[in-house]
């Protein structure tokens, strides 16, 4: 019945927040799990990754928030959204910036380990959310956080077999670099997209 697109409007509400608290619960739990991996791994990659989850479980909460609000506030929380991504993924090029002066020895089996649990738990999600990623602005920019992160989480995986396979860090650093820039493309693309929206209300705000 829910694929029908028939369902009362406080349904489909009840079933957006259910969805999103999940995915908020799942997303601050990987944060926290690959931020300590990444520490202890001393992988620029996880530590991207797991900035990237953080971003993705602020966004969900942003996105509940917003439900059942003005069109006005929704395009406001997708800017906030995008905003937040934007600076966390302008703080990934740093931190890779400086693992390549100081220098670091990223553990491979770690990497691969905790981006392969991030992958299921991102796969996860992102068939959840797979019905709002045409729905309103907000929605849309929690879908496209999860997509970006189950590029990441790829590119993780392959860089810590790289890693392993090369007895090199620079594996790690050119997907931190990767994934800092891939966060920051997706940021923008929110950002643009919220600000289509808002042009496209301002006549309606203005009457």
């Amino acid at each position: 019945m829910s694929e029908c697109g028939c369902e009362a409007p406080e349904v489909k509400t009840g079933l957006e927040r259910r969805v999103l608290r999940i995915a908020l619960l799942l997303n601050a739990a990987m944060a926290v799990v690959g931020g300590l991996a990444g520490w202890i791994a001393q992988s620029t990659g996880l530590l991207a990754d797991a900035l990237d989850m953080l971003s993705d479980a602020t966004a969900y909460a942003i996105a509940l928030m917003a439900i059942g609000r003005s069109a006005v506030f929704k395009t406001r929380a997708a800017t906030l959204s995008g905003s937040i991504l934007l600076i966390l993924g302008v703080g990934v090029l740093v931190e890779v910036g400086r693992r390549m002066i100081y220098g670091a020895e990223p553990l491979s089996e770690w990497m691969i380990g905790t981006a392969l649990l991030s992958l299921v738990v991102n796969s996860v999600v992102l068939r959840m959310l797979a019905p709002m990623k045409s729905g309103e602005v907000h929605l849309r920019a929690t879908w496209l956080f999860t997509r970006a992160d189950v590029v990441a989480n790829l590119g993780v995986i392959l860089a810590g077999v790289l890693v392993f396979a090369l007895d090199k860090p620079h594996p790690d650093f050119v997907i931190g670099t990767l994934i800092g820039l891939y966060v920051i493309k997706e940021a923008i693309e929110i950002l643009r997209d919220a600000r289509s929206k808002e042009r496209a209300q301002a006549p309606d705000c203005k009457g």
